[in-house]
């Protein structure tokens, strides 16, 4: 699923060169719920923007399902998102103006699928996030957590071999929090891969295996 080998990103801020990622090796199989750990700065946003193919290594390699990341364009890369990637965002990334379905239609317009199926797709992805009843909805009329459900949708309905999820309890309170993460093991256990960011050990510990980042580099997993 996800494999990856002496990962490399270096920045440079001012005249300061940082090592976010310092050799970083790890691997994620199919069907895994997998948390990434680690405080702020440690290069875990460095790390899920490379799985989630939003940014590129400066040396290593990453392949997903099987497909050599480092060494496809821009173009390539926007396919693997749209195509084989679901992503949950902290902050919901949901568009204002338009309703919860319209906002979960969205990726499978871009990928061209024919209207008809589009609704049937929708309808299922929010049947599964219990919301089927807020589809008419602007986001402004639904509460974080009911966002951040439509938000899963969105992910779900392109049928995505990775969800990558970015701190995804990050802006709710304890109960909604738990819910979330409620629906991501009713997904786990539907057969759905699930990388998970966070820098909760409440939140990680509830996934299958934890992955410890410091300084850039995988100091732990936790079974």
């Amino acid at each position: 699923m996800i494999d990856i080998k002496d990962l490399c990103k270096v920045y440079l801020v001012g005249e300061e060169r940082v090592r976010a990622l310092d050799h970083a090796t790890l691997h994620i199989y199919p069907h895994e719920f997998v948390s990434i750990i680690g405080p702020s700065g440690s290069g875990k946003s460095t790390l899920m923007n490379i799985i989630g193919c939003l940014d590129v290594a400066d040396a290593g390699t990453y392949y997903l399902d099987g497909l050599p990341i480092e060494e496809y364009s821009e173009n390539q890369l926007a396919r693997i998102r749209n195509q084989k990637i679901g992503f949950v965002f902290q902050s919901f990334n949901l568009i204002p103006k338009l309703s919860a379905e319209e906002n979960v239609e969205l990726p499978l317009i871009y990928q061209k699928v024919p209207r008809p199926e589009r609704q049937k797709r929708v309808k299922a992805a929010l049947e599964r996030v219990g919301l089927s009843n807020r589809a008419k909805h602007l986001p402004t009329e639904l509460s974080g957590g009911q966002q951040q459900r439509i938000s899963i949708a969105r992910a779900l309905v392109t049928n995505p071999s990775l969800i990558l999820a970015d701190e995804p309890t990050g802006n709710l309170d304890s109960k909604t929090s738990q819910e979330i993460m409620d629906i991501f093991h009713d997904l786990h256990a539907q057969g759905n891969t699930i990388v998970l960011i966070t820098h909760d050990n409440d939140v990680a510990r509830q996934a299958s295996r934890a992955i410890h980042i410091l300084d850039g580099q995988i100091t732990e997993v936790t079974l």
